[in-house]
């Protein structure tokens, strides 16, 4: 990736009628941006909402914010992140069966529990699984940038 790249994970919120619009693809299209999609609940002629991880440089970050607002779909930042207390971790695993993206993974061959937060998309199902409760909330202070 480019030095100066911005990522953020968003979560989109797309009103009734705008959920069948290329709106994501757009933001690659148009505005150079990089998407990975984590999560997505998005149904015809229904409310949708996707959550989606962002690349690209600042500015045009803040064009496809821009697009976004203009396309009437509603964007909010993630307000948690998913932390893991590494005093407290056993690396039983259980949190690898229940992650839907990757986030954690047994690493081979010592066999502890990898956790990389890029990929995480904060679906929380791993705070519910640990057994020794190392994975937990918190909030996350960033704010999206003004459009």
């Amino acid at each position: 990736m480019v030095k100066d790249t911005y990522s953020k994970m968003l979560i989109l919120r797309f009103p009734k009628g705008r959920a069948d619009s290329p709106v994501v693809c757009n933001l690659a299209r148009e505005y150079d941006l990089t998407f990975n999609i984590l999560n997505a609940t998005i149904y015809p002629r229904k409310e949708g909402v996707m959550v989606l991880q962002l690349f690209g440089t600042p500015q045009n970050f803040e064009r496809g914010m821009a697009y976004l607002k203009q396309e009437g779909i509603k964007v909010q930042k993630t307000e948690e992140e998913i932390g893991r207390n590494e005093d407290v971790c056993t690396h039983c695993g259980t949190c690898t069966a229940v992650c839907p993206t990757g986030a954690l993974a047994v690493s081979r061959p010592d066999m502890h529990v990898v956790f990389d937060q890029e990929k995480c998309s904060v679906c929380k199902l791993c705070v519910r699984v640990c057994p020794p409760r190392a994975m937990n909330l918190h909030p996350v202070d960033d704010l999206l940038p003004e459009v």
